[in-house]
């Protein structure tokens, strides 16, 4: 009996302690590793929200261009300063200083204020990407088109959206591969290679990676290039854009906003079988000092 008794007692433990362990473990759970269309899709999402949250931002952008004859001398330098700030449709660039230097007959001469007439098209990259004569023909006209098109007014970061496909309506052109995971700037991010999905159908697009942060689905940076060269008999006659691309930095605001930060781009500029207008292009942009407002939005 007694030894009944401890037989009792040692399976009831024994079926205790397998309760206790089946209840302490949990169920492994099996999730499928997100693709790259599935990080993009959650990055889409993102930026369609940021956008209406970038619209409620005063912030400075100050831009630096500088051309130079290949291997030679600065033709022209201009740095502008801007305040932006939010409209219902975009954003209102306000200049507050833009100053700069072009050589001329053996001397730099110093400017300051706009030196071209007519307001921000936005379009010269357009023009080069298309590879179509771009407006005017001095550098004093290459110089204002460049800085008022990579700086958008129609846009709410003050960034042409078509430079970086990451809102939903941008990612419909394009397909994504995960290159890996790698740390960018302190971040653990998705390492995504975008290329066109056809781009046969238009003008030519842009090819590029971006790196996505782990955490936020947000991006940390992004750079772009032409996804092809331009035709043979166009450079050769004509025009050429070696090195045209562009190169984004984002950064995390307080309230948990991201925002381009910094936008850099180097390239030549190739016109015709001659060197007669051949220019070595450099472009700097940086956005600070954000101040958060409101505005009403349409």
């Amino acid at each position: 009996m007694a030894t009944f008794r401890l037989t009792l007692r040692l399976m009831a433990f024994l079926l205790g302690a397998g309760i206790a362990v089946g209840q302490g473990a949990q169920p492994e759970v099996k999730t499928e590793p997100l693709t790259a269309a599935g990080i993009m899709e959650r990055v889409a999402a993102n930026q369609d929200q940021g956008e209406a949250l970038r619209n409620e931002y005063v912030y400075k952008q100050h831009i630096h261009i500088v051309t130079h004859k290949p291997g030679s001398r600065i033709v022209r330098e201009e740095t502008a300063d801007y305040t932006v700030k939010p409209q219902p449709n975009g954003t209102e660039k306000q200049l507050e200083s833009l100053t700069g230097r072009y050589w001329y007959k053996g001397k730099y001469v110093e400017f300051q204020g706009e030196q071209v007439e007519g307001g921000t098209d936005g379009e010269l990259v357009d023009y080069l990407q298309n590879h179509e004569a771009m407006p005017g023909g001095t550098d004093a006209d290459l110089v204002h088109h460049l800085r008022n098109s990579v700086s958008n007014d129609g846009s709410k970061d003050g960034l042409g959206h078509a430079l970086f496909p990451l809102t939903s309506e941008e990612q419909k052109q394009y397909e994504f591969k995960l290159l890996g995971h790698e740390v960018e700037a302190g971040h653990n991010v998705y390492h995504i290679a975008f290329t066109p999905v056809d781009e046969d159908k238009g003008r030519p697009m842009w090819s590029g990676e971006a790196f996505i942060d782990a955490a936020e689905f947000q991006p940390v940076r992004v750079f772009t290039r032409m996804s092809k060269r331009i035709p043979l008999l166009v450079r050769a006659t004509w025009f050429d854009l070696p090195g045209f691309g562009f190169d984004v930095v984002y950064k995390r605001q307080e309230d948990g906003l991201w925002f381009p930060s910094t936008f850099g781009t180097e390239f030549q500029m190739r016109v015709g079988p001659l060197p007669i207008f051949n220019r070595d292009i450099s472009i700097s942009l940086e956005n600070s000092e954000f101040e958060h407002t409101h505005v009403e939005t349409k």
